[in-house]
């Protein structure tokens, strides 16, 4: 899948997406930096110190296959993550990112995160619910490590995201996969998520508006 191209790109392109600010304001939602927990994992704010541990996580070449690129050396990883936690330059962005610990084994297995864009009144029109309710969209994207695929952990974690953010406002999510790349496709599937006949970049765009449909989370 494609990682969030509002954000400079985690693994592709070499940086990504920051954890929220403490306190960012989206047109009337404030976002804040939260530990989410669910059932069997604890989704922790990005921090440069857990750099040495996801650099074994995100080690292995496989993870690269529909995103490009290499895994990233331990000093590549910190120096991402020192520019991630400094959070979007640009007004109306939350850059949010999360480390996924898998709890029974007390370490990290993957991330998740999102670009919250805020609704820009110039482009969305007065009757679409995104607008008319004050809040944004959140392009989201997850990465799991190859050992702990197929346990349903990315769905999970990306549950417990999407819940989160909902409940600070955001209706809309979105994500970009490779129509060859069914373990995404499955999670997306499982969040809630649908293809759209949007396609960027050899991928398809796949969207959940929780303002139009029920919301399965």
């Amino acid at each position: 899948m494609r990682l969030p191209s509002s954000s400079v790109q985690l693994l592709r392109r070499g940086r990504g997406a920051s954890r929220c600010g403490r306190r960012r304001i989206l047109r009337g939602v404030t976002l804040t930096t939260e530990t989410v927990r669910t059932p069997r994992l604890t989704l922790l704010p990005l921090a440069v110190a857990h750099a040495e541990e996801m650099a074994g996580v995100l080690g292995d070449p496989a993870l690269h296959t529909f995103i490009g690129g290499t895994p990233p050396t331990l000093p590549e990883l910190r120096a991402r993550y020192e520019r991630q936690t400094a959070g979007s330059p640009e007004a109306g962005v939350s850059w949010c990112n999360w480390v996924v610990r898998l709890d029974d084994e007390s370490r990290l297995v993957g991330t998740v995160q999102a670009t919250v864009r805020a609704p820009d009144p110039a482009t969305d029109p007065a009757g679409d619910p995104v607008a008319r309710h004050g809040a944004g969209t959140a392009e989201v994207a997850w990465v799991v490590g190859t050992p702990w695929q197929g346990r349903g952990i990315a769905t999970e974690a990306v549950r417990g995201m999407i819940g989160l953010l909902t409940a600070h406002g955001v209706r809309t999510f979105v994500a970009h996969i490779h129509p060859g790349h069914a373990a995404s496709a499955a999670v997306a599937t499982a969040v809630g998520l649908t293809p759209t006949d949007v396609w960027h970049e050899g991928e398809v765009r796949w969207r959940l508006d929780t303002t139009s449909s029920r919301n399965p989370l």
